[in-house]
């Protein structure tokens, strides 16, 4: 297949994207490289997926229609893969516009051009912040018309958007609702790094809260399968991707410090209102139409992402959080 992958330089874009081609595919990846989070772990995951030979890469920006229509003419899409979007709860309520423009208006852009060029099937990545307030497990029929940040409120307009078009124009959509992932060369904002990284230093720990709240913290090499899986003629439908299996933020630090042989010293701040108390994925339907689940441990997963530190930290260690 040829697919175009969004955000191929962002974490789960790039694991995505190298899983394509490790599978023989053509992959086209599109990415801004902007600088919410330092752009040497974009540059590194970039830099992996160009010692692939069937891999073309575009800078750029999927507001840009303009720019994106460029691509659209130059290939015959089987698919695409939308992962470029503006992430992180908290950043949001400082910069709400861009995730709009981004999350939104990009995949709009997108949708447009798929349309336009005859592109059959569209994934998008969403997230599981959609479902603040609903009662556990998630699943997929919950109402969740009440996000309570711009980032889940964003992404609940990409999911509608993508809705209409699947309705006016069938293109076949996929949307999957990714929980709390993690793995190596992930996002510097992302608790597991920030946890592992201060860690490592010695410094200070900081966790929004008594470290009580749970996360369906989800390897991300499961996702990615999950996210390729979702490729398939399915019309349109929502699909949770996610460990089924929460797990506390004190029970990830407690991890850490085995793994790293070093001990933790957390200074706890007040927990902050936009953000989950706990998420836990009901994965029924992704077992049903997709035959997914979760296969790496919580244990085995954060093994695997402090071997990376080790193994990386002459540049690592000077990642800003």
């Amino acid at each position: 297949m040829h697919i175009l992958v969004t955000g191929c330089a962002g974490f789960i874009g790039w694991r995505v994207s190298k899983r394509l081609l490790e599978e023989g595919h053509q992959v086209v990846g599109i990415d801004n490289l902007n600088d919410y989070y330092d752009v040497r772990l974009k540059e590194y995951r970039l830099e992996d997926l160009k010692a692939h030979k069937n891999f073309t890469f575009y800078q750029g920006d999927i507001e840009n229609l303009e720019f994106l229509e460029g691509v659209f003419k130059k290939y015959s899409f089987d698919a695409v893969i939308n992962e470029a979007a503006r992430a992180g709860v908290r950043a949001s309520l400082e910069n709400p516009f861009v995730y709009f423009t981004t999350n939104a208006l990009g995949t709009l852009n997108l949708l447009e051009l798929c349309k336009n060029y005859g592109v059959p099937k569209f994934v998008l990545a969403s997230t599981s912040s959609l479902y603040a307030g609903q009662p556990m497990p998630f699943k997929e029929d919950l109402p969740v018309n009440t996000p309570i940040s711009p980032y889940a409120a964003s992404k609940k307009s990409a999911e509608v958007i993508a809705y209409t078009y699947h309705y006016l124009y069938g293109i076949d959509v996929s949307v999957v609702r990714y929980f709390t992932v993690y793995g190596p060369a992930g996002r510097p904002d992302m608790s597991v790094f920030r946890f592992i990284k201060c860690i490592m230093e010695e410094k200070p720990l900081e966790v929004f809260g008594d470290g009580s709240q749970s996360r369906d913290f989800t390897y991300i090499d499961d996702i990615a399968e999950g996210t390729i899986l979702a490729l398939k003629p399915l019309g349109y439908e929502i699909i949770n991707l996610g460990n089924n299996q929460p797990h506390k933020l004190s029970e990830v630090i407690g991890l850490i410090e085995k793994f790293t042989g070093k001990t933790a010293r957390v200074e706890n701040r007040e927990f902050h209102k936009a953000d989950l108390k706990a998420t836990w994925a009901d994965i029924t339907k992704a077992k049903e139409l997709l035959g997914w689940q979760s296969k790496v441990s919580l244990e085995e997963g954060i093994r695997r992402t402090v071997d990376w530190f080790k193994e990386n930290w002459h540049w690592l260690k000077d990642i800003k959080l």
